[in-house]
């Protein structure tokens, strides 16, 4: 059964570009050009991933985004006109999986999209592992994570983070090194690993400015605080 995408794009043009390449990869295809109408998709027809534009005439698409987080983890990959590095980190802080700045490749819009969907899917078919006494679990056959016993929900490139950190505990891993593990290639900005590290603390940690799970090395960069159970 093929993935559907919901591109949300206000310009017809763009719209139905990425309609016609997207198809052609074999995926189904929802479009709008509102935001409004694009939550009620989102809620009615749970789209494996959303391509979402932030310039949108009626509703913002960052109010979009943070509307989609509130509900579900379906990933997400703006468009956006801003180029401003702080324009982009406050979007992946929104809780998008990545971005696509204006003017872009459809073809590259693709492989961004199959990229995200990889690591959202992929499982590597080990048995569930704890750490730190239970305190964090992880089971990837599942794709589920608990934390102090209560499931959480990650974003495709939440949960790749933790899986590449929990590979091998108190190792220290650098940005370079956890984006390479966790999208398959360099990410441009080692801010944006910090903005995925501060989202996901928020979701892991009892209090995220004290964390004790994954652990900042000034200067190096971040390890798995906890050590794995027998």
């Amino acid at each position: 059964m093929a993935r559907t995408v919901l591109v949300v794009e206000d310009e017809q043009k763009i719209r139905e570009l990425l309609r016609g390449y997207l198809e052609r990869a074999g995926y189904s295809v929802l479009t709008t050009g509102s935001g409004a109408e694009a939550l009620t998709l989102a809620a009615s027809a749970l789209p494996d991933l959303i391509v979402l534009d932030l310039g949108l005439p009626d509703v913002p698409g960052e109010t979009v985004a943070r509307e989609i987080r509130h509900r579900a983890e379906i990933p997400i990959l703006m468009l956006t006109a801003k180029a401003s590095e702080d324009d982009r980190i406050a979007g992946l802080e929104l809780g998008a999986d990545d971005y696509v700045t204006k003017p872009f490749s459809p073809q590259e819009v693709v492989l961004r999209v199959e990229a995200i969907l990889r690591r959202s899917h992929e499982a590597a078919g080990v048995a569930r592992h704890t750490f730190g006494g239970g305190e964090l679990a992880i089971d990837e056959e599942r794709h589920e994570v608990e934390v102090r016993g209560e499931q959480v929900e990650l974003t495709p490139t939440e949960w790749a983070l933790l899986v590449a950190l929990t590979g091998t505990p108190g190792r220290v891993y650098s940005r370079t090194e956890l984006i390479n593990r966790a999208r398959g290639y360099e990410f441009a900005s080692e801010r944006a690993v910090d903005s995925h590290i501060k989202n996901l603390r928020r979701k892991v940690e009892a209090d995220p400015h004290e964390p004790r799970i994954i652990e900042t090395v000034l200067a190096v960069g971040y390890r798995l605080g906890l050590a794995r159970d027998p």
